[in-house]
């Protein structure tokens, strides 16, 4: 058999893994002079606009692409002349309706893994401008930097197109492990040590649950591609495969799929998500380390590695284990809303911004996660993932723009309280107007209409799905939310103190990077349509 591989449909990894080898070898040739860190940040900054733009013409190409597959199970084939050879060929570029049935592939290239490439990568390039600011002092390793930001956004972009499980948690795993090391990049920071640590231990954990999970649902199947196990587990037989004795052994006495064995796998697997997108109750490592990191580690933290974490716990419940909602479906109303109100609860108690927007960080998962508590419960199940998955991207624009915001003030003052702000529009009027308009757009307020659409969204389909308690606690907690969102947007319009300072300069990547993200938000919010079309 005869495997290839398109490396047009994994081009954009393919690129992104080329430029940080790249970084690597000129940050180690080339001298270390004042400027040479901003040519590899400039670099860096080519290879994400590269990927975006690649990801950008496979969106307009459309169609359904994969590869590494693995075909179909043939029957014995009777014997050939000596002379004879037969090679199979594997169709990897087809589309959809040309895929032969029974093909599982490990990297499928569909609407839903090009969104999520364009949101990290949009994410990617607000957070390369965000660190060029944060690494033009010289005090940390601008090469290894790069280096280790370009990994993660390889894994979030091949995570969101993985298709086995084996495939998921490498990718996953290449999301996390360099953020440890983004985290502690300030050797001498004390804070940053201690969220490294904590960052760390929370993630190893979490993967070794997800993978007694994983391990539980390839004895099951016999397979570790998702359609597979979505087929094995719904009472099927995959068309590579033959009888799964296992499944039958561990499912004694249950009707197919849903045995104690099948419940467990799917309990561990979900409870090492909620670890890395900070669902309660895995979610008190969220306020340490969004404050210990780099405001930039912070952002990526918040939008990118939450939304690689997001990809791959709808992928595995929605493919793999669609079959099972019933099961999982509860637990995930029940966590969503413990969630929701947890982030709202601590983030009214904070008095620094980072701290206030790593609280918000995790009541927005629990916005996030709520469409899927209906996955079972409406007529598709697709209109669920839709909606959680445009809030996601909704929230990514909106949140860049206010981690932005917080990076410019901290530059002028470190100890990101909240009283900084107090004044912000008679200095800085700019960024008090861009920062302002985020808040309102994550409280859901007009003239803020991306957050507003957001809500809405998510609302109408859990009231559609039959859960109305669960609307009622979005409800409550998007009041609950109005108050930090707005008492920190009055400080900003509320005269400073006698003998308030300016600051140091402005930050030129910084800004931009504001500029980048308020444009997605405002087109979000005057052409949501965007957004919407492109989850339906």
């Amino acid at each position: 058999m005869i495997q290839s591989i398109d490396y047009t449909v994994i081009a954009v990894p393919l690129i992104l893994a080329l430029v940080a080898g790249l970084v690597l070898v000129l940050d180690a040739f080339l001298p270390h002079r004042p400027g040479s860190g901003r040519l590899l940040g400039l670099v860096t900054l080519g290879g994400v606009v590269a990927g975006l733009g690649v990801t950008a013409a496979q969106a307009v190409r459309g169609g359904w692409w994969q590869t590494f597959c693995v075909p179909p199970a043939l029957p014995t084939p009777p014997p050939m002349p000596a002379r004879m050879t037969v090679t199979l060929n594997v169709f990897i570029n087809a589309p959809e309706e040309l895929v032969h049935a029974g093909t599982s592939c490990s990297f499928v290239l569909d609407r839903f893994a090009l969104i999520f490439a364009g949101l990290a990568l949009t994410a990617g390039l607000v957070v390369v401008l965000m660190s060029m600011a944060e690494l033009a002092g010289g005090r940390l390793p601008v090469g290894e930097w790069y280096f280790l930001l370009l990994c993660t956004l390889a894994g979030a972009v091949l995570l969101a197109a993985s298709r086995d499980l084996i495939m998921l948690v490498v990718s996953l795993e290449l999301v996390s492990l360099p953020v440890f090391a983004l985290t502690a990049m300030r050797r001498y920071d004390g804070r940053a040590s201690e969220a490294a640590l904590k960052l760390f231990l929370v993630s190893v954990v979490s993967t070794a649950i997800m993978l007694f999970g994983v391990s539980l649902l390839y004895g099951l199947t016999g397979s570790v591609h998702l359609s597979d196990i979505a087929t094995a587990l719904s009472g099927g037989t995959p068309a590579r495969l033959g009888p799964v004795p296992t499944a039958a052994f561990f499912n004694t006495g249950a009707p197919t799929g849903l045995g104690p064995v099948t419940a467990v796998a799917t309990v561990l697997v979900l409870a090492g998500f909620a670890f890395k997108v900070a669902a309660v109750p895995f979610h008190s490592w969220a306020g340490d380390v969004y404050e210990g990191a780099p405001v930039p580690v912070a952002a990526l933290l918040s939008v990118i590695s939450k939304a690689a974490g997001f990809a791959g716990l709808i992928l595995v419940l929605t493919t793999a284990l669609a079959a099972q909602a019933a099961v999982w479906a509860p637990v995930v109303a029940v966590v969503a809303a413990l969630t929701m109100t947890a982030g709202n609860v601590l983030a009214l108690r904070q008095r620094r911004a980072v701290r206030v927007l790593a609280w918000s960080s995790v009541a927005q998962s629990g916005y996030i996660l709520a469409p899927l508590a209906v996955f079972a419960r409406v007529a598709r199940g697709d209109v669920a993932v839709g909606a959680s998955v445009a809030y996601l991207v909704f929230y990514a624009a909106m949140n860049l723009v206010a981690f932005g915001v917080v990076m410019l003030v901290s530059r002028a003052r470190e100890r990101d309280l909240l009283d900084d702000y107090r004044g912000l529009i008679f200095r800085r009027p700019a960024a008090a107007a861009a920062l302002a308009f985020s808040l309102i757009c994550l409280a859901g307020l007009p003239p803020g209409l991306a957050g507003l659409f957001a809500k809405v969204v998510v609302f109408r389909a859990i009231v559609d799905g039959g859960l109305g308690w669960l609307a009622v606690v979005m409800a409550v907690n998007t009041v609950i939310g109005l108050y930090y969102y707005i008492a920190w947007t009055a400080k900003l319009f509320t005269p400073a103190a006698a003998g308030e300072v300016a600051g140091r300069p402005r930050s030129l990547p910084v800004a931009a990077a504001v500029g980048v993200a308020l444009a997605v938000t405002l087109v979000f919010s005057v052409v949501p349509q965007v957004v919407l079309a492109a989850v339906a």
